[in-house]
């Protein structure tokens, strides 16, 4: 995350000279590989662009998990699941643009289109089953706070497929790049692109759920704890930690799911695809 600028080049010049057989003397494997990482984690595989900071991977926990805290405060306002919400997603949707397939060019008119629509479902999905929760009046107090603390949830899940299809929409009408085993470009497929924007709408699913799902039950039960009883102004720490570790384990395990590079049989896709190469397979970028 906090690589300079002048350690990426480094990186990038001794996996070029790798590539071209002119690594100079003493370079282990230990040390490519470290260069392969800090590439692949900095360098966006199909603009070979530097992805901007926050919007890396690894900026998603760091930058990401005041968000959840601010999802997960008990007694929200109207204007405060509104105001988490739309900070949410508009994260969300930063991220599935800075970590898209960029095989094709998108215009910004269709960026804002992604946003507004992502932003909008979300907003409306928290805030109408807030208000379900709030009407239901066979719940006791406590109950419904329980509930109140899981609505962000279903919210966020269901949002988080709205915002990857609307964010990567233009991947669906055009295509992306597949490539051969040698990595060269034989055609744009549709199909492909519905199997990239599957595979990374189900991460986006997977992953809230540790998030937003594991520290109300875990809160609940530490705020019975006479610590917390006798300290109050230590629930809001502890919740940033609870929520800091569910972050942690919950991203590589939704990341891990399915490789950003992800291969498809050639006889599934478009015929004129099938027939314009004699691999069996081809590889495309998935988007993370």
């Amino acid at each position: 995350l906090f690589y300079l600028q002048s350690r990426l080049k480094e990186a990038v010049q001794l996996l070029e000279d790798y590539k071209h057989g002119t690594l100079p003397p003493g370079v282990t494997n230990k040390e490519l590989w470290g260069a392969q990482k800090i590439k692949q984690a900095i360098i966006h595989p199909d603009t070979n662009e530097t992805i901007f900071m926050p919007f890396r991977m690894s900026g998603y926990i760091p930058f990401g998990t005041p968000i959840v805290v601010g999802l997960l405060l008990p007694n929200q306002t109207l204007a405060s699941t509104v105001f988490w919400q739309w900070l949410n997603q508009s994260h969300n949707a930063c991220v599935n643009y800075a970590n898209r397939n960029a095989t094709k060019p998108s215009p910004t008119s269709k960026f804002i289109q992604g946003y507004l629509g992502a932003v909008i479902s979300a907003v409306s999905i928290a805030v109408g089953l807030n208000v379900l929760v709030q009407r239901a009046n066979k719940f006791t107090p406590a109950t419904r706070l329980l509930i109140q603390r899981f609505v962000p949830f279903p919210a966020v899940a269901s949002a988080n497929i709205c915002n990857v299809v609307l964010m990567r929409h233009t991947e669906l009408e055009e295509g992306i790049d597949v490539l051969d085993n040698n990595g060269n470009i034989v055609g744009s497929s549709r199909i492909a692109a519905k199997h990239a924007l599957l595979e990374t709408a189900l991460t986006r699913v997977v992953l809230p759920m540790p998030i937003l799902v594991l520290p109300p039950i875990i809160m609940s039960i530490l705020e019975k704890t006479s610590l917390l009883r006798s300290r109050p102004r230590m629930i809001l720490p502890v919740q940033s930690l609870v929520c800091l570790a569910a972050f942690g384990l919950a991203l590589p395990l939704a990341i891990s799911l399915f490789p950003q590079m992800s291969e498809i049989e050639t006889s599934r896709l478009e015929p004129e695809i099938a027939m314009a190469t004699p691999s069996k397979t081809v590889v495309y970028n998935k988007g993370l």
